[in-house]
């Protein structure tokens, strides 16, 4: 494995909503950079201060990792972990009021 790779991809929402997997430092590092100007806090600096450290090998990668899936989280841009989303839909279809 790349010294620059995630263990495990962080998914995230991006977008409208789409889920895209974070594999590595640069996809992590680019999300950060792409972040609005107005929208940014100090998760955000925080997690790009962390990537950018585990890019010039400061850090470890699943440190920096650690730092954006917080970031993400605290944004809301986690994508729900699936068993959530099909338990969630096993309940509905059970119900014989929703169609």
């Amino acid at each position: 494995m790349k010294p620059d790779m995630f263990k495990q991809p962080v998914s995230i929402l991006v977008g409208l909503g789409f889920p895209a997997e974070v594999r590595g430092l640069m996809d992590a590092y680019r999300h950060l950079v792409e972040w609005p100007q107005s929208l940014r806090d100090t998760s955000h600096s925080v997690a790009l201060k962390a990537c950018s450290a585990a890019l010039r090998g400061e850090i470890e990668a699943e440190t920096a990792r650690g730092l954006f899936a917080a970031f993400a989280e605290k944004h809301d841009l986690l994508v729900p972990e699936t068993n959530v989303v099909a338990a969630s839909r096993l309940r509905r279809d059970r119900d014989p009021h929703v169609r």
